[in-house]
């Protein structure tokens, strides 16, 4: 008796867990078939706005086209072109101040002063439009610089200071290449401007300075390396001598061995080294060819410059795009208004 009654109150356990088994999953399907509900009932609820003031949207995009087209039929062509460099001893960021401050110059239509820097007449000056300087990612800048990081500190700090933290704390300056936009109305007048916008870097005494050393302590290691590429070009011809000599003796029959194997081994090791100095050499003329300069010109300003065009530039797209939002704006704004009016009847 007692064990039919421990039978019957496992059963009734076990049933009341399939129970509370199958209601969560009820729940759990009703809750994801809700939030399908929610997204489905979003898209229909945009849709019916966009039909029934599709007429609006349509005559305000007419009419921002109408007004584009006008602007844009009165409009200066406007004319591009890019200055591509590589700066050196830390010099980017100053390049970068005073390429803002020449936009800033712009902004504030101070035409005799960029005139007076330029060298340029006023009514050339006048047609600057954009000075701008961005930096050229190629994917490579960070892991190279994180790279360096970690061979210039000890482990303590590595470990606390990971990727990431380095990649947020990358600032743009930080980039090896960097692309000089300047925009004017004129369409001739970049390669005039390219010396001011470099020289207002290179000039600077303390890069001069950091130039100088630099590449004298280049040129030092590269007399240091190829003297020693001397040194073991004079002890390769020397094992070599040594090692005919013994091949002389054993051919003659003398079988005494005066450390041929050794004399061997060693050969193997200045081929080595010769290679790695080699190597090395290659390195310091790469370094001598990029750190010659405070900026490296990578490409040149065109002569003539582009023609500035895309649908971003273009008056017809931005004042239709603009009169669009504003109607809708308007709309949703008329919209809220009579539902707030609703919501205190």
């Amino acid at each position: 008796m007692s064990t039919a009654k421990n039978n019957n109150e496992e059963e009734v356990d076990l049933g009341s867990l399939f129970v509370i088994i199958g209601k969560g999953f009820k729940n759990f399907f009703n809750f994801i078939g809700s939030i399908f509900k929610g997204i489905f009932h979003f898209l229909i609820s945009v849709l019916l706005f966009f039909k029934i003031h599709f007429k609006k949207i349509i005559i305000a995009a007419v009419i921002g086209g109408v007004i584009g087209i006008f602007l844009e039929s009165t409009s200066q062509d406007k004319y591009g072109s890019n200055l591509i460099v590589q700066p050196n001893f830390g010099s980017s960021l100053q390049l970068y101040k005073n390429i803002n401050f020449f936009n800033d110059l712009v902004d504030q239509e101070k035409v005799l002063l960029l005139a007076s820097i330029f060298n340029i007449d006023s009514t050339t000056a006048a047609g600057f439009t954009k000075f701008q300087i961005t930096p050229i990612d190629n994917g490579n800048d960070i892991i190279n610089a994180y790279d360096q990081f970690i061979l210039s500190v000890d482990t303590l700090t590595v470990k606390s200071y990971d990727f990431e933290e380095f990649q947020m704390s990358f600032k743009d300056y930080d980039y090896r290449i960097h692309d000089i936009y300047v925009e004017s109305l004129n369409d001739n007048v970049f390669s005039g401007i390219e010396d001011v916008l470099i020289s207002s870097v290179i000039k600077n005494k303390y890069f001069n300075k950091i130039k100088k050393l630099t590449n004298e302590n280049l040129f030092r290691t590269d007399s240091l390396l190829r003297e020693n590429l001397v040194q073991v070009d004079s002890l390769r011809k020397m094992y070599m001598k040594v090692m005919l000599e013994e091949s002389k003796k054993e051919l003659s029959g003398t079988t005494i061995d005066f450390g041929g194997t050794k004399t061997s081994a060693k050969e193997i090791e200045l081929f080595r080294t010769d290679r790695e100095i080699n190597e090395d050499l290659g390195l310091i003329a790469e370094s001598i060819g990029e750190k010659s300069e405070v900026i490296n010109i990578v490409s040149n300003f065109q002569s003539i410059g582009y023609e500035v065009k895309g649908i971003t530039k273009n008056y017809i797209f931005i004042v239709a795009g603009l009169s669009v939002i504003l109607v809708l704006l308007i709309i949703l704004f008329l919209d809220l208004n009579r539902y707030l009016d609703s919501y205190k009847k």
